[in-house]
């Protein structure tokens, strides 16, 4: 389960107990805002590509969307969503709880700019029912990072009512 590999990873840092686990899911947006009682835009998803045959995941704010011309901009091909079936495989993690901590080898970790505007973000932890709030630095180290890549777009944009 990937959840216990997530524990398992965090329990080097002394960190397993924040790990938060509901009784209900977590596995949209939305639903990880009402289990964790903070707004949609904090919860740092976790999204499967492919450039070029290799996996790779960016982390990006919950109101942000790819942005087709600044992902092809950054990575020099067009953003290819891995199939949710295949994100077990690839990454480690099932869509739902995908998250960048004890992944599978070789995947390169992005952090998109759209976080840095938060004190702290909440991640999934290898489940559709689980999170874990986290600094910004603490994001960089635990996801063990990249690099940061700002191929988002929606968050920074003023909101019409």
């Amino acid at each position: 389960m990937a959840i216990e590999k997530v524990k398992a990873y965090f329990k080097k840092f002394g960190m397993e107990n924040k790990i938060q686990e509901f009784k209900v899911s977590s596995a949209t947006i939305e639903l990880a805002a009402q289990a964790l009682h903070c707004e949609p835009c904090r919860i740092a998803k976790t999204l499967s590509f492919s450039v070029n045959e290799h996996p790779i995941l960016i982390v990006a704010a919950g109101d942000a969307k790819i942005d087709n011309s600044k992902y092809k901009a950054q990575f020099k091909t067009k953003a290819k969503m891995l199939l949710p079936e295949d994100t077990e495989t690839i990454i480690g993690h099932k869509a739902g709880g995908v998250c960048p901590f004890a992944v599978n080898e070789n995947i390169d970790v992005y952090l998109d700019e759209s976080l840095k505007r938060f004190q702290t973000v909440f991640p999934a932890c290898g489940s559709d029912n689980s999170a874990i709030e986290l600094t910004i630095p603490e994001l960089e180290q635990y996801a063990q990072m990249t690099a940061w890549v700002d191929v988002c777009k929606n968050w920074n944009e003023p909101k019409n009512d």
